[in-house]
């Protein structure tokens, strides 16, 4: 069986974590939390190892007839990266709180992105995704429609976090600007089977763009006004910033409007962005970039 995806002991750094997306290991890695106090419900990252080496040292010695074999990822890891062990061996430890959208501990109005190392609060009208076939997303607006092109269901908002990796460009604002064309595309002119829910873009343009304080750090926002064939169309943005945590990879949040009475207020693109803080960061936020907002 395959583990979920989360923080584990790193195979190649062993005073190190890393992530592992479900399937393989990515080049995120972070130091080890914390030990969690007794009684605290949590297994901090040197427990969970233990747990592991010994639930793996059992699990051999029942099997000395056999061997167990592990995959490896395909990041560039090599052989000797393997897969963390399976939740056949580990069923006694918690699995780690590291899928998108999880909620935050203690505060059920943020989400959390483990793998980028920030939270976004969760604002009135907006859940976490169930049901989303798109892959990264944070939260959505509640509840579904019929899209008014070619079929499917649609929703009036989504939020989506992802880790830039396929860019050679490193500059936020360059980040913002190559991704905002990409992110109206898959909103709302062909999506992953190729139908076309919105009837296809018919025309954009650029409502916003400017530096933009997020996560303590200066970011890049551009906003875009999408007119579709059919429905009202809507409002996208990307936002681009460096992460906090691991490599600093970028990260770019996507957001997605729909235009019309039906729509969320698109002053929320603004509430969220203010709320994006660094994992572990019960402040207000601040440092680099604390007095740049895009122009309106």
């Amino acid at each position: 069986m395959t583990p979920p995806p989360g923080w584990y002991p790193d195979p190649s750094a062993p005073h190190a974590e890393r992530w592992w997306d479900g399937t393989a290991w990515t080049g995120h890695r972070r130091p080890p939390g914390p030990p969690v106090p007794a009684g605290g419900g949590a297994v901090s990252p040197r427990a969970r190892a233990l747990a592991l080496t010994t639930a793996g040292a059992v699990l051999v010695a029942a099997l000395v007839t056999g061997a167990v074999v592990f995959g490896t990822g395909d990041d560039g890891g090599g052989p000797a990266d393997p897969a963390p062990p399976a939740a056949t061996a580990t069923a006694a430890v918690p699995p780690p709180s590291g899928s998108p959208a999880a909620p935050a501990p203690g505060d059920p109005a943020v989400v959390t992105d483990e793998l980028n190392g920030i939270t976004l609060p969760l604002l009135d009208g907006w859940v976490r995704p169930e049901h989303v076939s798109v892959d990264n997303v944070m939260m959505t607006t509640d509840g579904t429609y019929d899209c008014p092109g070619e079929g499917g269901i649609c929703r009036h908002g989504m939020v989506i976090s992802r880790t830039v990796t396929e860019n050679d460009e490193t500059s936020p604002e360059a980040l913002a600007e190559a991704d905002v064309a990409e992110a109206a595309d898959e909103a709302y002119d062909r999506d992953a089977v190729g139908r076309r829910p919105y009837g296809g873009i018919a025309s954009h343009r650029v409502v916003r763009a400017g530096p933009v304080a997020v996560a303590g750090r200066a970011g890049y926002a551009v906003r875009w006004r999408v007119v579709t064939a059919e429905g009202p169309g809507g409002y996208v943005q990307s936002l681009a910033f460096q992460s906090s945590v691991g490599t600093e990879a970028p990260v770019v949040v996507r957001y997605v409007f729909d235009a019309g009475p039906d729509g969320p207020p698109l002053s929320d693109m603004d509430r969220i962005t203010d709320g994006i803080r660094p994992v572990g960061d019960a402040g207000t936020g601040g440092g680099v970039g604390a007095g740049i907002s895009p122009p309106g």
